[in-house]
Formats: C-alpha cells, sequence, structure tokens
C-alpha cells in the first residue's frame, strides 16, 4: 500500500498584473479575468489528483500491511540506491571513453586545424606559360603530408649473381666486360686489315696477342706514362722491363696502328645512317654487358662526359667548361655512391640535315634509365631538369632531383625574383607532384631546383641554412665527375689520331673500373685498409693480361732484366706442367744440361769476347756471370712481382 502524500504543495502567489499607464480600462479587466481562471485551473488540478490517489488504495487501512510496505520501500530504496550506483558508474565510463575519444581525435583535429590554416594562407602562383598552377603551402592528404614517392628497389645494390659467380679473380672480372665476342670481331677485322697492308707478311693476331696489347696499354696508364713516348717506355735503361719482355715496340705499334672495329670497305654504307659505325658492332656488346652486371643503387646521376679528341671527327664537341674542351661527348648514368657506369651513349651530333633536337636533356634521361627498377631517384643537372621529365619519370616510379634554368616556362615568376629577399632565405612552390625551391645564396643571385621526391619545405639547422633538397643534390650529383676523376687518374689512353681508338681506350678505362668495383664489392677483405687498392688492381690486372703472351715467347728480348723476367715466368710455367708430360719427356730431357766446352757468351755482344763455361738449364746457350742470376724457389717469382717490375 503507497503512503499517501499529504504534503500541501506550494501555492505559487499570483501573478500581479504589471501597472501601466498607456493601458486602457478593457486591456486591465481582461488581464484580471485570465489570472483568476488559471487559478481555478489549478485548484481542479490539486483535487483531482487527491481523487485519483484515494482510488488507487482500494483497500482500507492495515498496520501489518503497512509493515510489509515499509520493509517493501526499504528494498526498494536500495535498489534505487544501487541502480544510481550504476548508473553513475555508467556516467563515468562514458565520460571517461568520451576522453579517450577526444584525445584521439587531437591529432586529427590539429591536422584539419592546420589544412584549415593552410588553404587560408595558401596562394596560387602561376607559371609563366599559364599551364601550371603552383601553391605557397605544400599539399596535404587526410594521412597528413604528400608520401614521398621512395617505396625502394626489391633488387639488392651490388654485383648481380651472374657476376659474382663469375669473377673468380682479377682477370675474370675484366673479361666480365671485354668479352670473347668483342675479343672476337677486334682480332677478324684486325687481321683483315693487317692482310689488307701487308699482305703475306702479315703475322696474325690471336687473343692472347690482344689481351696482351690490352694488358700494355693498361701498365701504362698505372705507371702515368699517358702522355710519354713509347719508346721511352720500352728503352733498355729508363723503361720498364716487362714492355720489353712482353713483345717488341715494332710489333706495339704495327697493332696500334691496325687495330679496327669493323670492315674498312664497307663502312660507307653505314655511315649514311650511322656515324658510329666503324666501332658501333663493338660499341653495343659491351653497352648491353653494363646493366647486366651491376645493380645500382636508390640514387643515380645523369651527366655528360667528354673524352679529350683534338682529331678529325664528324661529331667533334667543344665545351669550354670542360678541361679538355674538344673531344667526344657520351650521356652516362652511373650509381651516385660507387661511380659505377650503368648505362653509356656516345652523342654523335645533330641528325643529318636536321636542327637541333627539341627537349634532348629529357630524350636522354628517358633512355638511360630505360629498364631501371622502380624506387630509385635521378639527379641530374639544368641541362635535363623540366617538369614534364619529372612526370614522365613518376610514371616510371622514379622520382627526379635536379637544378633548374630560369628561362624554363614551368615557372612561375614569383620565385625568380632575388631583389629585396634575405641572404641565406628559401622560398618553396608545389603542386600535387611537385617540389620547386629558389635558394637565395648569395645577394641577387638565386639557384633553383626541382624535386618529385621532396614533399615538406624542409630548412637544415645548418649556418648557410640550405633546404634538404639542395643537400641532397648536392650529395649525389658528383656520381659521373667522379668517374671522370678516377679514369683519368690511371688512363690508358694514347696519343692516336683515330676517334674509334679512342672511344675503345674509353671502354678500356670504364670497364676496368667497373671491374674493380664488382672484385671490391665481392671481395671486401681484399687489402684491407690500404688506400692504393685501384692501382694495385690495375696493376695485377696488366701483368695478368701479358703473362700468357710471355709465356709462350720463342725469342728472349735483349736486355737483361726483361730476357731474365720471361727466363723465370717460362720456367715457372714449365714446372706447373702435369707429371705425365714430365715422364713422357723421359729423363735426359729433365736433366740440366752439362756444358762441354768453353765458350763466347751468346748474350753479350760479341765485341765483349765473354767466355764461359756456364750454360741455361732451359735453353742451352752460354751466358756469362753477368748474363745469368740464381734464384731460390721462393723467389723464383720476384721478377713478375709488383717490386720486381721496378
Amino acid at each position: 500500500m503507497m503512503r499517501r502524500n499529504t504534503t500541501p504543495p506550494s501555492a505559487s502567489p499570483p501573478p500581479t498584473t504589471p501597472r501601466s499607464p498607456c493601458l486602457s480600462a478593457a486591456q486591465v479587466l481582461e488581464q484580471i479575468s485570465s489570472s483568476v481562471d488559471q487559478e481555478d485551473e489549478e485548484d481542479y488540478m490539486e483535487s483531482e489528483e487527491e481523487d485519483v490517489s484515494e482510488d488507487e488504495d482500494g483497500e482500507e487501512y492495515n498496520p501489518e500491511r503497512d509493515a510489509d510496505d515499509d520493509d517493501d520501500d526499504d528494498s526498494a530504496s536500495r535498489s534505487c540506491s544501487s541502480s544510481e550506483e550504476e548508473r553513475e558508474g555508467e556516467r563515468e565510463g562514458d565520460t571517461a571513453a568520451a576522453r579517450e575519444r577526444d584525445t584521439a581525435r587531437e591529432p586529427e583535429r590539429d591536422r584539419e586545424d592546420a589544412a584549415a590554416a593552410a588553404r587560408a594562407q595558401r596562394e596560387t602562383l602561376l607559371s609563366k606559360n599559364g599551364k601550371i598552377k603552383w601553391s605557397s603551402v605544400a599539399y596535404r592528404g587526410p594521412d597528413g603530408p604528400r608520401a614521398i614517392r621512395r617505396p625502394g628497389s626489391v633488387v639488392t645494390p651490388g654485383p648481380t649473381a651472374y657476376a659474382a659467380s663469375r669473377a673468380l679473380d682479377i682477370e675474370s672480372a675484366f673479361r666480365l666486360f671485354v668479352t670473347p665476342a668483342i675479343e672476337r670481331i677486334i682480332v677478324d677485322m684486325t687481321n683483315l686489315q693487317g692482310v689488307r697492308k701487308y699482305g703475306d707478311g702479315w703475322r696474325p693476331m690471336d687473343s692472347t696477342d690482344l689481351r696482351a696489347y690490352v694488358g700494355l696499354l693498361i701498365l701504362a696508364g698505372v705507371y702515368r706514362s699517358r702522355g710519354e713516348a713509347a719508346a721511352s717506355l720500352w728503352d733498355a735503361e729508363s723503361g720498364r722491363t716487362v714492355f720489353r719482355a712482353t713483345m717488341p715496340l715494332k710489333v706495339f705499334h704495327k697493332y696500334s696502328r691496325l687495330l679496327r672495329f669493323d670492315d674498312r670497305q664497307s663502312r660507307p654504307a653505314r655511315l649514311a645512317t650511322d656515324r658510329l659505325a666503324a666501332i658501333r658492332e663493338v660499341w653495343d656488346l659491351w653497352e648491353e654487358r653494363l646493366p647486366a652486371l651491376y645493380n645500382p643503387g636508390p640514387d643515380l646521376t645523369v651527366d655528360e662526359q667528354l673524352v679529350p679528341f683534338r682529331g678529325r671527327c664528324p661529331f667533334r664537341q667543344y665545351i669550354p667548361s670542360k678541361p679538355a674542351k674538344y673531344g667526344i661527348k657520351s650521356w652516362v648514368a652511373c650509381d651516385a655512391k660507387s661511380s659505377y657506369a650503368w648505362k653509356m651513349q656516345v652523342y654523335t651530333g645533330k641528325a643529318a640535315g636536321g636542327g637541333p633536337e627539341k627537349n634532348q636533356g629529357a630524350r636522354v634521361v628517358l633512355d638511360l634509365t630505360e629498364g631501371l627498377p622502380g624506387g630509385h631517384n635521378v639527379t641530374c643537372d639544368n641541362f635535363f631538369t623540366s617538369y614534364e621529365l619529372g612526370q614522365r619519370l613518376l610514371e616510371r616510379n622514379l622520382t627526379m632531383v635536379g637544378t633548374v634554368r630560369k628561362n624554363k616556362a614551368e615557372l612561375p615568376p614569383a620565385l625568380l625574383q632575388s631583389k629585396g629577399r634575405q641572404v641565406l632565405s628559401s622560398r618553396f612552390a608545389f603542386t600535387p607532384t611537385a617540389t620547386l625551391v629558389s635558394y637565395l645564396a648569395k645577394r641577387n643571385k638565386n639557384v633553383l631546383l626541382l624535386s618529385t621526391l621532396h614533399a615538406e619545405p624542409d630548412v637544415s639547422d645548418r649556418r648557410d641554412r640550405k633546404p634538404a633538397l639542395i643537400l641532397d643534390y648536392n650529395c649525389n650529383k658528383g656520381g659521373v665527375d667522379n668517374l671522370d676523376k678516377v679514369v683519368g687518374t690511371y688512363s690508358c689512353r694514347r696519343m692516336t689520331a683515330r676517334w674509334p681508338l679512342v672511344i675503345f681506350h674509353n671502354i678500356l678505362d670504364v670497364s676496368s673500373y667497373n671491374a674493380f668495383v664488382i672484385w671490391r664489392e665481392i671481395k671486401p677483405d681484399w687489402m684491407p685498409g690500404k688506400r692504393n687498392k685501384r692501382r694495385v688492381f690495375l696493376e695485377q690486372l696488366g701483368k695478368a693480361l701479358v703473362k700468357p703472351l710471355i709465356q709462350r715467347r720463342q725469342r728472349l728480348p735483349r736486355t737483361q732484366a726483361a730476357s731474365a723476367l720471361v727466363k723465370v715466368l717460362q720456367s715457372a710455367t714449365a714446372e706447373a706442367r702435369p707429371p705425365a708430360r714430365e715422364q713422357a719427356a723421359g729423363p735426359a730431357a729433365a736433366a740440366p744440361p752439362v756444358a762441354s766446352k768453353r765458350k763466347r757468351c751468346q748474350l753479350c755482344p760479341p765485341k765483349k769476347d765473354a767466355k764461359t763455361y756456364t750454360a741455361c738449364c732451359r735453353c742451352n746457350k752460354y751466358i756469362c756471370k753477368g748474363c745469368s742470376h740464381a734464384y731460390c724457389q721462393t723467389c723464383a717469382h720476384w721478377a713478375f712481382s709488383q717490386d720486381g717490375t721496378g
């Protein structure tokens, strides 16, 4: 039984009618009648509530039921209190969850606020040709700033598995580039030219002769004898022993004059469509080996290379900014870190009967990056860089960083202005796929760079306050320049008037450096801590190439040192023969000859008339003490070691 609420409701005082001197008598009577009706309605509602409570009782008063009702009221109050506590806990949990949601949404709100502020501050800059709209604020997506397009290549940088499995020694690493197919073409064409010139008097060249000739060129570069006359290299007193021991000077000059890379009689027909016809077949075979043997790192450098040459050539170039100024120009794409020449292309000049090539820089970069896996960045100078090139490279999943010429039509005029700007300041402009920066390095002199790699206007904390875009460009721009430096240090170039031979010398220089890069990465423990690794590599390569020809030489050189070198190598070869051949030769052949009588030394001039009883154990020639050398087995290879070559 519910208790009746006997507490009378608080009677509210009747509303007082505001007096206004502007009201008429009728308006006053109307307000009074409305207030009386409102009081009657409240009394009626109160009496109706009391009647409903009496009807709801339905029974007479019972004290026992009142006690039960008291217990029910207590339990009901406890249940109400517990439910209120649960509701309060739920409210607290909801409040904590709301706080967590608010905390989680704070970065999103910050990004939204920053994006809103950026939209409010964004300034649209129109390019000079009116086709590109640049923004003064970086573009941001729903997940933050525009992502940098560098997913990374799935190919591991360094020598390919093919190169690593076949570069067993220094010579085999070099022959990965100068292949037997290239050697066969050079040998065949040189023999053809030799027969045409000398007839039956021409002694045919083979691959051993060609390798020895190449080895002498490499050794001449190692000894810094590029500008030295060949006669001084073969001189008996001031020359190098290994040159006289390998081949006579006349043979070296003959090979240099007759070395050919194509059939000279069929060349005019090919020259009509190809200016590089004199060496095209060799160049194509060699150039396709470069990307097959090495995987470049994330950064590549594209630039030009000028091989010095002042002779007659239909596509000789004049570049006053280069040290040589005149020469044969090549486009090179190399790894920015190791300077490995990954692709090369000889520039053969303008097309016959045509004008200058349009968008040549973009065409060169697209050709040199053909087949490059995605995820790489290309660094180039203002000759190549353009907005269109950056978009073409993005289609291949490649990015670009490079300086821009100020006359490009895609640049906004606002970034070209330098007057009134603070020194070492930077101004940025953005499109959804590119970033442009104008850095004021000096007063009234700004530098422009374009990048599809960078997305934010990051500026370094250095004293010069250079942007990160410029720092990355400076780090990767010198790949081809470093290649020119290291190749020129030990170049095998010789004085010649034939431009195909100049290109062949450059092939040898680049091949020897690329072989050194592969060998250094395959054998990281080779000569640790040494700073002259490349010189030792080239010297060992040159000696390995000339060694087979020295071992098969039939006539000894006239000089004492060269003759001793030939004897040592030939005796070492005889000792290394299989035992079966020694048994077949018989015991008499293995025994050293014994001089039967006293004779004149066969190596000394006849005027000297040096008599001796001693004969050479190999060739049976009589030699005096001044023409003989005594070697133990430990020092048998001394004359062909690094110190023994003079």
